[in-house]
């Protein structure tokens, strides 16, 4: 009779714990990804839709701007899994490294922008929860050490990968295919536009 009484106790208990992390997501961190979901919207709004897409044309035109302000931008902006949308507005060999950098940011912004990966914010709670219980005035110290360290990873990831694609390219042949797509591309012929053998 004790084992059922057990069981049925953490049985229930179970369901109660879980109740209360729901209780405690709706109105604690659910309530902050609506409203900074709607800060942003607003702010791309503002300023326009075609003065970002300006600022990140611009930013693919350097290298470390192209490994660092675009991802960042695309990933607070337009949040995980839309960010990769932003690699149509670069040349077709350096798509893989701008998509390993925006993948490999979609963590630690969560630090400051936890709207922009909710799905997986679970990293960042799991990592601060024991900061908090430990040392709670070092939490935004983590915060934004978490960040800045997400940003120099981005950024040798980004070149790293960039090699990677060059060597890939040559080594299988490639180069004349590529070659072409970049006359498309300074023809001003981005992913998704019509070309004449169909659409690029």
């Amino acid at each position: 009779m004790d084992a059922i009484t057990w069981f049925a106790t953490h049985f229930i208990g179970l369901f109660n714990e879980s109740a209360k992390s729901l209780t405690g997501l709706i109105t604690g961190i659910l309530p902050l990804l609506i409203v900074l979901l709607t800060a942003m919207y607003a702010v791309t709004t503002w300023i326009g839709e075609e003065r970002v897409t300006r600022a990140v044309q611009w930013a693919g035109k350097y290298a470390i701007t192209r490994y660092s302000i675009m991802p960042i931008i695309s990933v607070i902006i337009l949040t995980n899994p839309m960010a990769y949308t932003f690699g149509r507005f670069l040349p077709e060999k350096y798509k893989p490294a701008f998509y390993d950098s925006a993948v490999s940011f979609v963590h630690p912004v969560t630090a400051f922008f936890p709207h922009a990966n909710a799905g997986e914010l679970f990293v960042w709670t799991g990592v601060a929860a024991g900061v908090q219980q430990i040392a709670p005035d070092s939490y935004a110290r983590l915060a934004v050490l978490y960040f800045s360290v997400g940003i120099i990873v981005i950024i040798i990831r980004g070149y790293l990968t960039q090699w990677i694609t060059r060597i890939l390219i040559n080594r299988g042949g490639h180069k004349e295919t590529f070659e072409r797509f970049d006359e498309m591309y300074a023809a001003g012929q981005i992913q998704g536009a019509k070309t004449e053998g169909g659409v690029l």
